[in-house]
């Protein structure tokens, strides 16, 4: 971790993730399939994953001294938390359950690297509130801790986490994917880090500007300024929504500001929004101010998406910096 910046705050936070853990099965192919076509051609290989773990991964590799709390298959999930603890997560509070460890099925095209996820929950569906409030109990959240969420996990336990952050004031970090029809409750006061077509959706469900000309999740208006600011007004709390390629937009009730992205060769953009959220957790644990965060993850989430699997590309702090200074 490079050295703390003039005017950083002394006190160093810690980062907890509350999220899922899944291996990831990717296969590589000319192009995505449309519904009902077969593509043939594919490669495929076996990754660690899962949105929470990635992101406790990105926030070790930035520097935090990151916590996950989770559920993996007691027959399966061994080698997942091993990967875990080999990039200095803290992984004491990794349930073993009955059902086995999530997978994902990672559909990656190879001329953009764009991609299609479907997800089997496994170990994940079964944490539940009572694990979640055990394990942040034990830790003792703080003010200076930053607590990250994101919509693998039974909502039950989730709440749990958010209430407990609330209580303690710590940082709420949430990044709500997939999008869950009743996630606003959730939301309140919490930096949320949607992408775009997440913006867009839950956007439709909240009633809230431009939820009515984006077709689907997997679509965003070309500007998602107002409903991004109209988003922050109605939970209280900044978004920040991913842009892929064109970097972040940071929005509060009554401002917003660009950050702008990197021109990278693309291999994989399996993982990028894990990375942004992780390094920008990490980035607040250290008391850097939200500016300073986002552009932290935007370069990050550059330098993941030049390497095949959500793991493997997660940059280092130095790496980081090194992009950063270079720019």
């Amino acid at each position: 971790m490079s050295p703390p910046a003039p005017g950083r705050a002394e006190r160093r936070g810690r980062v907890i993730v509350v999220g899922s853990v899944n291996v990831d099965l990717v296969m590589r192919l000319p192009q995505l399939p449309a519904p009902g076509q077969t593509v043939i051609g594919g490669t495929l290989t076996s990754h660690n994953g899962g949105k929470g773990a990635n992101q406790a991964v990105a926030a070790a590799r930035a520097g935090a001294a990151a916590f996950f709390v989770g559920a993996v298959g007691a027959a399966d999930g061994q080698p997942s938390v091993d990967a875990l603890a080999a990039d200095g997560v803290d992984v004491t509070a990794i349930e073993r359950a009955s059902e086995p460890t999530g997978h994902a099925i990672v559909l990656v095209a190879e001329d953009q690297g764009e991609n299609q996820i479907a997800v089997a929950a496994g170990a994940n569906g079964l944490v539940s509130a009572g694990h979640v409030k055990a394990a942040l109990e034990v830790l003792c959240l703080a003010p200076a801790d930053v607590l990250v969420l994101s919509f693998e996990l039974p909502a039950a336990a989730l709440q749990a986490a958010a209430d407990l952050a609330r209580q303690a004031g710590s940082h709420l970090v949430i990044n709500p994917a997939p999008v869950l029809p009743r996630s606003l409750d959730l939301l309140a006061g919490a930096i949320v880090t949607p992408n775009a077509g997440e913006l867009a959706a839950i956007a439709r469900i909240a009633g809230l500007p431009g939820e009515n000309s984006v077709p689907s999740e997997h679509s965003s208006p070309a500007e998602p300024d107002a409903t991004a600011s109209a988003l922050a007004a109605r939970t209280g709390g900044p978004v920040i929504v991913t842009l892929g390629p064109d970097g972040a937009l940071l929005a509060l009730a009554h401002r917003t500001e660009r950050f702008p992205g990197y021109r990278v060769a693309v291999r994989d953009t399996t993982g990028a929004g894990d990375t942004f959220t992780g390094v920008l957790a990490a980035s607040l644990a250290s008391g850097e101010p939200l500016a300073t965060c986002v552009r932290r993850a935007v370069a990050a989430s550059a330098l993941a998406v030049t390497r095949e699997g959500a793991r493997p590309g997660i940059p280092t702090a130095a790496a980081i910096d090194e992009l950063l200074a270079s720019s």
